[in-house]
C-alpha cells in the first residue's frame, strides 16, 4: 500500500457521551482544556467543544435515551501527548481536587505520564511526546 492510498489524517476528535456536562467541563478545565464551541438549547448546556492546544475533544449531555444508568468509558482510554511539564499538570489536576488513578512517571518508550478517570468514566492518560 502505498502513501497515496493509505489515510492521511491530520488529527483526532473524540466525542464523548457524558453523564453530567457540566461535571466534565470542570474536569476538562481543571486540566487546562479551554470552551472552544458551546453548545446551549434553551439556555440548557447540551455539548461542548474544548481544546487544549491542538487537542481537541466533544463533550455531549447524555440525553438518557438509552437509560441515564449505562456505564461509559469502558474499554477507551483518551491518550492526549502533551508539551511542557507533565508533573505540572498532574499538580494541577490534584489541586483542583481530580484524584490521579496513576502518578506521573517514566515509562519505558520514553514518555513521562499520569492517569486519571473522566468523570464519566473514560480512562485519560496524559503524557509527553517520546525522548528521541
Amino acid at each position: 500500500m502505498t502513501n497515496d492510498t493509505t489515510l492521511q489524517g491530520r488529527g483526532i476528535m473524540p466525542s464523548l457521551t457524558v453523564n453530567n456536562i457540566d461535571e466534565s467541563l470542570k474536569f476538562f478545565t481543571a486540566l487546562g482544556f479551554e470552551m472552544e464551541e458551546p453548545w446551549v438549547v434553551d439556555g440548557k448546556m447540551m455539548g461542548a467543544m474544548i481544546k487544549g492546544g491542538n487537542a481537541r475533544l466533544s463533550l455531549v449531555q447524555d440525553d438518557g435515551k438509552k437509560g441515564m444508568d449505562r456505564v461509559k468509558g469502558v474499554g477507551v482510554r483518551i491518550y492526549i501527548e502533551a508539551d511542557g511539564d507533565i508533573n505540572a499538570v498532574a499538580a494541577r489536576a490534584k489541586a483542583a481536587g481530580i484524584t490521579l488513578a496513576k502518578e506521573p512517571e517514566d515509562t519505558p518508550w520514553g514518555t513521562r505520564s499520569f492517569d486519571l478517570t473522566e468523570p464519566s468514566g473514560f480512562l485519560i492518560t496524559i503524557a509527553s511526546p517520546p525522548k528521541s
